[in-house]
Order: structure tokens, then C-alpha cells, then sequence
């Protein structure tokens, strides 16, 4: 038995899809008739089937544009008033959480997440379109300073039909985090969801729907990057690309976007620093290091992943960490004792896998884990046990690269100078972290350090009126808060002459 896995007899029921999930295109209904293809969500806590839904084409993409922009014009939705629009947009977060709990299981089937997890994130989901409610509600127009014989004025529009394409880590708040603001400024809506996690965005139009969104405002198309993505993001139809997922697919969406001029909103992958100096309290810090990188098996795009502790605790600071990670509960995803449950996939634990035995090739020395857990109940899961490498240098690939698993990677430093050259030093900057008891060093870390959010003895803490995104090669843009809201917005000027005379050349 490996240590930190629980000897838990206990399997998942076989989930058997007896039904292949249609989608909705407005009042078009999207089945299996013809050649319609199909979508297989596996369960990642022992292989079994999820569920299935229609798989989308190039060709819905078509039929889902035109949909959208028939929504968008001859629906009263963008002409409703703000407290119209917000009453909408609270009852969507009202009837998500009535169905919190089969929303949360429904997400953990598709993607291993910890039950307690996805009941978080479905919580999180349902105060997206209430905190959006609000703004849309409260959300001002800006009257600028007359510099004539006139009254100006700047408002936010919608851009008519904006594509979000969503990853599989966080599927239904990461579609809410977009929807939500993105309907609030009165924009129809194309949601295109994970291949991995199809299911919750099409629990989210119907609750959508159900709640009074007028139909076609917003729709889910469950399909592959390759095709439906590609299609949406290419589609003379779609004004907006919003994207979270890896840099390179967010380099090529970009660079359509540019080709086309349209505005995009780019949240892409991390590796970000974490820093504990020598005064931190340890015991503190130790805890939230752990929480940075194995929450979510370290599927998270903000996971702390490179560790970098004052070489005068590194020792201790090390040998606490792995072995309070050799305790880490690794159970079935829906274990009420769970702390880590399983990758995503088969595909992505192995990718995962691939990046330790690199990390061994270059020189790593794995303190804890390494492996994939063989014995029962996880024979058939997509489990991989939390790592700790020590013994590389930043400029190694395993501290530049992303993993996108729960794999931490050890590094020393000398002082503030050293420590910040080293978090800098890497393509990416979307998070970092640092435990310390020197406020004053505290702050002039956080405005050193290159990254778009930055915690002080704390970590991954989150809140949506806050803006969220990275520098570098970590996106463009900045999602939650008023920002959100303006991110789906484009900007018109309006003038009223107030001349008492006529105007002359």
C-alpha cells in the first residue's frame, strides 16, 4: 500500500449512459439523428462512462452564429432595463444553487474533482451571475468633461455574439465566470466546452433558460478545439473570443484574432513562484505551499509550482513539506476524508508522468511520489501521487514548464535580490505567493514580482469583485469585478451639441 493511500474498498457505481445528451441551438434540438457524432465523458475515478452528449460540428457553429445575432437583435434582452437584466441574471445564480448538489456530482463524475471541491465551485458558479446581477444593475455610464459647447458622454456596449471557450479544470465556474458578465452587458452568448467535461454547460443554458435567459441568448456547443473551436474563434459572426486554457492554443486564437481585429480575453497557463522567507512562519507556510500545488491535484492554472525557500530553513522548510505529503488523503473523489482525487484523464496523468521522469533526467531527486498508485481501488482511476522534486535549478525545464499536476519543485535562494530574479525568470506570470513577517519586504516583493495576482501569507485566495489575469505569456485581459464587465464591453462616445448659435466652418 502506497503510503498516503487510503485502504478504501469502496468503487464508484458504473455510470452507464442510457441516453446520448442533446444541445439546444435556441429551439433547434441537436440529436443523434443522422450522422451526428457523439462525446464520451469519462470518469477519471475508475474509467467508467460519465456520460454522452451530441458532438457539435463546424456546421452547428454556422447554424449557432446565426442564432445568436437573431437573439441578440430581435430579442428585448439588450434593451431591457439594467434592473431587468439583473433580476435574470439573480434568479441564474438562485436556481444554480437550488440544484447545487446535483450540479456538483454531475461536474465530479466529469472531472474526479472531490465532491466538497465541486460543491465550492458550483457556489461559485451561482455568485458569478449574482455579483453581475448587481453590476449590471449599478453599473454607471461615464460623463466626461465638456472641453465645448456640448454634453459627452462614454457608454458601454455589447459586442453582439462573443465565443467563450472553456477549460476542463473548473468546468462550471469557468463558464459562469464568462457567461455571466458577458450576458450582463447584453451580449448573446456561445459557450464551447471542454471535449473532457462537456456536460455542465448544458445544465447551465437550461437553468438559463428555465430562469427567463429569452432562448438563443446563450448556447453550448460540445465539441473538439480542433473543429468547433477553431470554427467559433474563425467565424466572421463572432465579435469577441474569450479563451482559458494552455498558452500555445491561446497564441493561435490570438493570432486570429488579430487577423481578424477583434478583441480577445486570453487566460493562460502559470508556473507560478512560491516564496517562503526565513522569518515566515513555518508551520503556516508549510500548509499553504501544500494548498497551492495539490489542491486539485495541481490542476489549477495558478498552482504554486515552483517553490523557493531562504536556504537557511530550506532544510526544514523541505523535510516538514514531504512529510506532511506522504499524509495527503488520495481517495476516490466523493470519500468524505478526500484531500487529492484523480487527473482529469488517462492522456493527462500520463503527460504528468512524462514531466517527473524528465524532472529524474535532468537530475531531480523525487522526495515523495513519483508513481502512479497500481493497487486497488485505483487500478482503473487516473490517480498520480503527489510529488516533491529537489536537486534542480530554475533553469531546468521541469521549473520552467508547465505540468498542470501536483508536482512541486524545490528550489533554494539566497536573499530578496536573488529570489526575485529567479520568480521572474520565466515566460509566465500569472500568480505568485510569499510568506513572511516583513510587511515592508512584503510589499516591495509584490511590486517586483511580474504577475498578475500576488498573495501575502495566504494563497489561491479568490474574489470575484477582484480582477483576475496574468503578464506575459500568461494572457491578455482581466476577468472578475468591474473589469469582467467591461472586458465584454466596446466603448461608444456620445456627443450633444448645446451650441446657442449655429455652427460655422
Amino acid at each position: 500500500m502506497m503510503a498516503g493511500v487510503c485502504d478504501n474498498s469502496r468503487r464508484h457505481p458504473t455510470i452507464m449512459a442510457t441516453t446520448v445528451k442533446p444541445f439546444l441551438i435556441g429551439s433547434i434540438v441537436r440529436d443523434t439523428s443522422g450522422n451526428a457524432g457523439v462525446i464520451t465523458s469519462i470518469n477519471p475515478a475508475d474509467g467508467s462512462i460519465a456520460g454522452q452528449v451530441v458532438r457539435a460540428t463546424p456546421e452547428d457553429v454556422d447554424t449557432a452564429v446565426r442564432v445568436a445575432w437573431d437573439a441578440f437583435r430581435n430579442k428585448p434582452w439588450r434593451k431591457l432595463r439594467p434592473d431587468q437584466r439583473a433580476s435574470i441574471l439573480f434568479e441564474i445564480g438562485r436556481r444554480i444553487l437550488a440544484e447545487r448538489e446535483s450540479l456538483a456530482r454531475l461536474q465530479m463524475l466529469d472531472s474526479g474533482k472531490p465532491y466538497k471541491e465541486c460543491m465550492n465551485m458550483v457556489t461559485s458558479a451561482a455568485s458569478y451571475f449574482r455579483y453581475y446581477a448587481s453590476v449590471c444593475e449599478t453599473w454607471q455610464n461615464e460623463v466626461t468633461s465638456p472641453r465645448g459647447e456640448y454634453f459627452s458622454m462614454a457608454l458601454a456596449e455589447p459586442y453582439g455574439v462573443v465565443a467563450c471557450i472553456t477549460p476542463w479544470n473548473s468546468p462550471i465556474m469557468n463558464e459562469a465566470q464568462k457567461a455571466a458578465p458577458a450576458l450582463a452587458a447584453g451580449n448573446a452568448v456561445i459557450i464551447k466546452p471542454s471535449e473532457e467535461t462537456p456536460q455542465l454547460a448544458l445544465e447551465l443554458v437550461r437553468i438559463c433558460t428555465e430562469a427567463g435567459l429569452p432562448e438563443g441568448l446563450l448556447i453550448a456547443l460540445p465539441g473538439y478545439g480542433e473543429d468547433v473551436g477553431a470554427a467559433l474563434v474563425k467565424h466572421p459572426g463572432v465579435r469577441m473570443v474569450s479563451f482559458t486554457g494552455g498558452t500555445e492554443t491561446g497564441r493561435a486564437i490570438g493570432a486570429i484574432a488579430g487577423q481578424r481585429l477583434i478583441p480577445v480575453g486570453l487566460e493562460l497557463g502559470g508556473k507560478s513562484p512560491h516564496i517562503v522567507f526565513e522569518d515566515a512562519d513555518l508551520d503556516r507556510a508549510v500548509a499553504g505551499v501544500m494548498s497551492g500545488i495539490f489542491g486539485s491535484a495541481g490542476q489549477s492554472c495558478v498552482a504554486g509550482s515552483r517553490l523557493f525557500v531562504q536556504k537557511s530553513v530550506y532544510k526544514k522548510v523541505l523535510d516538514d513539506l514531504a512529510a506532511r505529503t506522504r499524509e495527503i488523503r488520495v481517495r476516490l473523489p466523493d470519500d468524505p476524508e478526500v484531500q487529492m482525487g484523480p487527473l482529469v484523464s488517462a492522456a493527462h496523468r500520463d503527460k504528468v508522468a512524462a514531466c517527473v521522469d524528465l524532472a529524474r533526467s535532468e537530475g531531480g531527486s523525487i522526495l515523495v511520489g513519483g508513481n502512479m498508485p497500481s493497487e486497488q481501488p485505483f487500478d482503473k482511476g487516473m490517480f498520480y501521487m503527489p510529488t516533491i522534486v529537489d536537486g534542480l535549478s530554475n533553469a531546468s525545464r521541469s521549473a520552467q514548464e508547465e505540468i498542470f499536476g501536483p508536482v512541486l519543485v524545490a528550489i533554494p535562494f539566497e536573499d530578496e535580490a536573488d529570489v526575485v530574479a529567479q520568480a521572474n525568470d520565466t515566460v509566465f506570470g500569472l500568480a505568485a505567493g510569499m510568506w513572511t513577517g516583513d510587511y515592508a519586504r512584503a510589499w516591495r516583493v509584490a511590486r517586483e514580482i511580474e504577475a498578475g495576482s500576488v498573495w501575502i501569507n495566504t494563497y489561491k485566495q479568490s474574489h470575484i469583485a477582484t480582477p483576475f489575469g496574468g503578464f506575459k505569456d500568461s494572457g491578455i485581459g482581466r476577468e472578475k469585478g468591474l473589469h469582467g464587465l467591461r472586458l465584454y464591453s466596446q466603448v461608444k462616445s456620445v456627443f450633444f451639441g448645446m451650441h446657442e448659435k449655429s455652427m460655422s466652418l
